[in-house]
């Protein structure tokens, strides 16, 4: 080999370790992002606004799935295993988390995002009585109210910098910038509905999901299923609710991403109503859908929402 030859050999390899050296700090950098999970993607979306960069997420239940009827599989396991923070709704939502739990045997702390929010109980309708009363059921759906999404955002910036200290100040000026975020959006939903005479304010959705949005926003939401997908609206309560349709000329009728229309589609048969379009209740769309987001999925909703009362 020549003395030149040499010379071009030995730079070459002193580059090579140059780009190696280069890429360890990335990689290393790509190890020390916190592992988080979040429970489904409404979480997600939170956990990344305030996680930012600093955070390696995993969501269990993606886009336009149901966290009610989840099944959770190994590969949610071995997530929730390596996780240092998991983040759940609470309030019974995802009723599968505790099996999930267990069979993974994770070190992971647990942190219920609704922690400090009212639930709100009612009485489970279609349900038997129990020594003459009939068993109260809590609505999980706490983020549909967006003052309540603030104490989402709160609680997981406080839990983020409890997992990950050193990341405090990005935690609270990311959360600061959101809940900024989330007030005008507050302040945009309450224009909006503010513009719909109290008469008109009647909605059909497929279940009872929107009812923290109703008492927040006092708007009346009608729905064939309880709080949870995995309900069975009876006949009794279809007929029920078609009859009210019909007197009350309510033109306001929304099938939901994550269920089933057929529910939806007699109604809207037996009473001549045409659906208003697709409500965002228990998951964001894919990216490139109209909800990717969390203040993306409530401008929408609230949209389609006053268009169609208005329209009654």
């Amino acid at each position: 080999m020549t003395q030149v030859s040499r010379r071009l050999v030995s730079a070459a390899l002193a580059g090579l370790a140059l780009l190696s050296l280069a890429a360890v700090p990335s990689a290393r950098a790509e190890d020390a992002k916190l592992p988080v999970v979040a429970s489904f993607s409404i979480l997600g979306d939170f956990v990344t606004r305030i996680g930012g960069d600093r955070v390696a997420l995993t969501t269990l239940v993606g886009p336009n799935g149901d966290a009610h009827v989840y099944e959770p599989t190994p590969a949610d396991a071995r997530a929730v295993q390596a996780a240092k923070l998991v983040v759940i709704n609470g309030l019974g939502f995802e009723g599968w988390i505790e099996r999930l739990s267990r069979a993974s045997a994770t070190k992971a702390t647990i942190v219920a995002a609704t922690r400090g929010i009212a639930p709100r109980e009612m009485e489970d309708e279609d349900a038997k009585p129990v020594a003459g009363k009939k068993p109260i059921v809590t609505d999980p759906h706490a983020w549909q109210a967006v003052a309540n999404a603030r104490i989402y955002a709160a609680n997981i910036r406080d839990a983020l910098t409890a997992a990950d200290p050193d990341g405090r100040a990005i935690y609270a000026a990311n959360a600061e910038a959101y809940l900024a975020e989330l007030s005008a959006l507050e302040g945009e939903v309450r224009a909006a509905v503010a513009a719909v005479p109290q008469p008109k304010r009647r909605v059909i959705t497929s279940h009872d999901a929107f009812g923290y949005f109703a008492v927040a926003y006092g708007i009346e939401f009608l729905a064939p299923q309880g709080v949870s997908t995995e309900a069975e609206a009876n006949a009794k309560a279809i007929g029920k609710l078609i009859r009210q349709i019909k007197a009350e000329k309510i033109t306001a009728v929304f099938i939901e991403n994550m269920s089933d229309r057929r529910l939806i589609d007699r109604i809207a048969k037996e009473t001549g109503v045409t659906p208003g379009g697709e409500l965002f209740a228990d998951a964001l769309s894919p990216k490139g859908g109209p909800a990717p987001t969390y203040v993306d999925m409530v401008r929408h909703n609230v949209r389609l929402l006053t268009r169609a009362m208005i329209g009654s």
